[in-house]
C-alpha cells in the first residue's frame, strides 16, 4: 500500500542529465590536466641551475596529484550517476506495477 508519497521521476532524470554533463566536463578537465599542463624540465632552467630538477619534480608530483583527484572525482560522479539511474528505474518500475495493479482490480471491488 502506498502512503500517498510520489517521486517526481523528471527530477531524477534531470539529476542524471546534469551528472552526465559533469562527467563530460570532468573528461575535459582530465585531458587538460594530463596534456596541457606539462612543463618540460628545461623550462625551469639549465642543468647548471641545481634547483631546476627539484622544481620540475615538484611540478610533476603536483600534476600527478591533480590527475588523480580528477580521476577519483570522475569515478565518484559516475558511481552516483549509476546509482541514481538504478533508483529512478526502480521507482519507474514500481509506478508501472502499481498502475497495472490498479487497472487489474476486479470490477465492483471495494476501494
Amino acid at each position: 500500500m502506498s502512503n500517498g508519497m510520489r517521486v517526481d521521476l523528471s527530477q531524477l532524470d534531470d539529476v542524471i542529465r546534469k551528472l552526465n554533463g559533469l562527467l563530460s566536463d570532468m573528461d575535459k578537465a582530465n585531458t587538460k590536466a594530463k596534456y596541457e599542463t606539462d612543463i618540460p624540465s628545461t623550462a625551469f632552467g639549465s642543468a647548471k641551475f641545481m634547483e631546476s630538477n627539484e622544481l620540475h619534480g615538484a611540478h610533476q608530483k603536483q600534476k600527478t596529484r591533480i590527475e588523480n583527484m580528477i580521476r577519483d572525482l570522475h569515478k565518484l560522479i559516475d558511481e552516483f550517476g549509476k546509482s541514481t539511474s538504478k533508483v529512478r528505474d526502480k521507482y519507474c518500475n514500481q509506478e508501472q506495477a502499481n498502475a497495472q495493479g490498479v487497472s487489474a482490480a476486479p470490477k465492483g471491488a471495494a476501494n
